[in-house]
């Protein structure tokens, strides 16, 4: 079920986002409030008179013990962070560039740079992967670009950046859990990550909230168009499928986790309950409280046509493993 936007459509959800604003700037004090700003050279930094090369030898030496899925995770991790000129982008451009909302993208750009900093500036110091081939792969990444089919709504910029936002938290939290086992460094730089997201997810998801409160009918049609299935801003950079394979086997993020994520978001924004909806809000609803059972259908599948299968990366030095 599709649902196109007219010239109409589009200026009633301006509209909307435009009544927003005095929420937008609410939830920004309310983020910042609870935000503890952190840098990466802090995260990073020896402690005190800590020798600065004998810091780095260590950490190293700890690094060593990460397996290679964790390794995997971390490249895929760090090259979708460092995305964010698509995502600033995107937003910018579906939102626009002189109201409340730019403000709000500015600092979520902002706060979203120092992840891809930190990523990098870690695998540069571990020696866990070959950065020059994972700058290369950046490169092409960024180069090929990211253009999802949104056709300009507003509405499902919010729908994919809460789905988004929470995925990428529990991707990075997961990650942080297999890597923390061999090298403590690396879990707490993930936990700081993994907090971040989560309360980007709580913005992107309370606005989404408050659109469909004002708008169900046209929210719930966003929505239903978006939410069977996201695709990752990673899709379009080298080796993205093969790695997102080693990553769903690690249990660090796959399709169950995604149905999770769908579920939250139903829950809370109580799809079940709307009432008062038109044919297409009435569709629309039938639709996305449809999806959990196909997202459990595709898992289960997943899950039982799995065979064992090796990986190598050049990324990761060209290593080969096997998993099940």
């Amino acid at each position: 079920m599709e649902f196109s936007l007219s010239e109409n459509e589009t200026r009633a959800k301006i509209e909307v986002l435009a009544d927003l604003e005095p929420d937008v700037v609410d939830l920004m004090a309310t983020h910042e409030a609870k935000r503890v700003l952190w840098f990466p050279s802090e995260l990073l930094a020896p402690p005190p008179d800590t020798d600065p090369d004998a810091h780095v030898r260590a950490l190293r030496e700890r690094a060593e013990g990460i397996t290679m899925p964790a390794r995997v995770a971390l490249c895929l991790n760090t090259l979708t962070e460092e995305g964010l000129p698509h995502f600033h982008r995107i937003i910018s451009n579906y939102l626009g560039a002189d109201s409340i909302w730019a403000k709000w993208n500015n600092l979520w750009t902002a706060e979203e740079d120092r992840h891809g900093a930190i990523l990098h500036d870690y695998t540069r110091d571990s020696r866990i992967l070959d950065n020059p081939v994972m700058e290369r792969m950046q490169f092409e990444y960024l180069r090929s670009g990211f253009e999802p089919q949104w056709d300009k709504d507003p509405y499902r910029v919010f729908v994919y950046t809460t789905l988004q936002e929470r995925a990428t938290q529990v991707s990075h939290a997961n990650t942080g859990r297999v890597a923390g086992e061999h090298e403590p460094t690396i879990a707490t730089v993930l936990s700081n990550v993994a907090k971040e997201e989560a309360r980007h997810y709580v913005f992107y998801r309370e606005i989404f909230k408050r659109v469909m409160a004002r708008d169900p009918n046209r929210a719930l049609a966003s929505a239903a168009t978006l939410m069977p299935s996201i695709d990752m801003p990673g899709i379009s950079m080298p080796h993205f499928r093969e790695m997102a394979d080693v990553i769903r086997r690690a249990g660090i993020y796959g399709p169950r986790d995604y149905l999770r994520i769908v579920e939250d978001a139903i829950r809370y924004w109580t799809i079940e309950t709307v009432t008062g909806l038109n044919e297409m809000g009435k569709k629309a609803q039938e639709k996305i409280l449809a999806i959990p059972a196909r997202l459990e259908r595709v898992a289960d599948m997943m899950e039982t046509r799995s065979r064992a299968k090796t990986f190598s990366f050049q990324v990761a030095f060209a290593k080969e493993f096997e998993m099940s």
